[in-house]
């Protein structure tokens, strides 16, 4: 028993010698250097309003659809004995009795080839203009891609801006069906009388001519 003494003496001598693990101590960065900040998230762009009237369509209205599918998806001819064109079969405009006021439709050969504000309508574009809005503001909402032209019937300051998709055509009057565009008809004050999407036939300048 004498002899555990001395080992108990020496073991404590070593453990007191034998240093601590050390913390690990993070280096200041340099003067003058700033740590950049963890990138924030994009913001997602805002979604499109589902009843803004577009290049393709209006809500439930899409351009292409036969006369069937428009009357099933936004009712039948809200004034049935108004005239909409001189050849109905051929080609006839009329504001479906479950759309919005101020809203037309025009269904050429049996199709949906245009849809129409016009009036007090509070529809507005993808782009947020509608009827009231200044020319100056549909130039500066499209920039180059909207080609301005005059007016069949009133003097300037009316005028008819045509915002084709992909860009201005080169034909002076487009008659390629696949094509989709808006025509926003400027009248006397400078301001947006009417607005016309769908194909070719948004060119027309008298309901269905």
């Amino acid at each position: 028993m004498k002899h555990l003494a001395p080992l108990a003496a020496l073991a404590f001598a070593l453990a007191a010698c034998t240093p601590a693990a050390e913390t690990p101590i993070e280096s200041p960065a340099p003067a003058g250097i700033t740590t950049p900040a963890p990138a924030a998230e994009a913001t997602p762009p805002p979604a499109t309003d589902a009843n803004a009237l577009t290049s393709t369509g209006w809500g439930p209205l899409k351009i292409g659809m036969t006369l069937e599918e428009v009357t099933a998806a936004a009712g039948p001819d809200s004034n049935p004995d108004a005239v909409g064109g001189a050849e109905p079969e051929m080609c006839d405009q009329f504001r479906p009795a479950n759309a919005p006021e101020g809203i037309l439709v025009m269904i050429e050969r049996g199709k949906l080839t245009r849809i129409s504000l016009i009036e007090l309508s509070p529809l507005k574009t993808a782009r947020g203009l509608g009827i009231g809005d200044t020319a100056a503001a549909v130039k500066a909402a499209y920039g180059a891609a909207a080609e301005a032209g005059p007016h069949k019937y009133q003097d300037a300051p009316a005028e008819y801006i045509t915002v084709w998709d992909g860009g201005p055509r080169a034909e002076p009057y487009v008659q390629d069906e696949t094509a989709r565009g808006l025509v926003y008809e400027i009248d006397g004050t400078g301001k947006v009388g009417a607005i016309h999407a769908g194909g070719p036939s948004i060119q027309y300048v008298e309901g269905c001519a």
